[in-house]
């Protein structure tokens, strides 16, 4: 980093537009944002209804894909081929003719576990995690990273909800247990094993609990707060510089996409919510559309 590049970093005003609801989806648990620059598209889940969401931001055509298993996130790879983190299987398919190109069987000896989050890193390679599906307070949960050669390498363990993560360099990145409100920091060798883990930052109860992240180009981290409704931004220190408060109780997962990298969508979930609180945060459940004055970091397709 240069020092006209440490001296932006360091005096930026992040500003954000209010926040619209731009698909009123009523997802019950809306996650897995993806931004796929060559459809012009941002895809999302609806993990307990079964759903991948898409919207085209350039003519505003909405599709509902339905599936035969829970999905906690999507992948793009090319064209219409996607990589898919469902309940105990990723499965490669073409999203257009439903054809299912390869299925890799994941935790077949815990068969209530599931995916949760997942997101590809500079590289390519994908990183997903694991949890208990009845959310009991077990840690089952795990963290994943399949590399090019389609091989699965376990890298972490013993978490409740697993969510993130977001990629700060090849080797280091942030990772989320929601089970305790911890986001950590993680950084790994060439063989997929943990050198350093430290905590970056630790949830409040009056903050709601730590859900999906990204990061913008200047390694800031915006961070989803379920049950917190709105979004935080912190620096690469831990240091929080920035809210974005929203019309929906549970914030779930963000990405940056756009023609200029400078849109953050973000979906919401209506899972555990009352009716006194569905009339106060009347548009959870929906896909939220906010400008930035900062670009984000675009996913890479997952290199095979």
């Amino acid at each position: 980093m240069n020092k006209i590049q440490k001296w932006y970093q360091n005096n930026l005003i992040i500003r954000t537009s209010k926040p619209k609801a731009i698909w009123k989806a009523k997802t019950k648990l809306g996650e897995g944002t993806l931004w796929v620059p060559s459809h012009n598209s941002i895809y999302f889940v609806d993990i307990k209804k079964k759903n991948i969401l898409v919207l085209n931001i350039k003519n505003n055509k909405k599709r509902v894909i339905k599936l035969d298993k829970e999905i906690g996130f999507l992948a793009h790879i090319k064209k219409d081929i996607f990589i898919l983190g469902l309940k105990s299987e990723l499965r490669i398919i073409n999203l257009k003719n439903k054809k299912i190109l390869k299925s890799i069987k994941i935790e077949i000896n815990k068969p209530l576990n599931r995916i949760n989050d997942g997101k590809t890193d500079f590289q390519g390679r994908l990183w997903f995690g694991t949890m208990d599906n009845p959310e009991r307070r077990i840690k089952n949960g795990a963290l994943y990273c399949l590399d090019k050669k389609l091989v699965l390498h376990k890298v972490d363990q013993n978490y409740y909800i697993t969510n993130g993560p977001a990629f700060i360099t090849n080797n280091t990145f942030l990772h989320t247990d929601s089970g305790n409100k911890t986001i950590f920091k993680i950084r790994i060798n060439k063989k997929y094993k943990i050198i350093k883990k430290t905590i970056f930052l630790k949830f409040s109860k009056k903050d709601g609990t730590p859900d999906g992240m990204t990061i913008d180009s200047q390694k800031n981290i915006w961070i989803c707060h379920f049950g917190g409704a709105r979004i935080t931004v912190y620096n690469p220190k831990g240091k929080k510089i920035h809210k974005v408060e929203l019309p929906a109780k549970n914030i779930t997962n963000c990405i940056f996409g756009g023609v200029n990298k400078n849109e953050l969508f973000v979906t919401s979930a209506l899972k555990d919510m009352k009716m006194s609180e569905i009339e106060k945060y009347k548009f959870s459940g929906s896909l939220f559309h906010i400008k930035t004055n900062v670009k984000g970091v675009i996913s890479k397709s997952f290199n095979i």
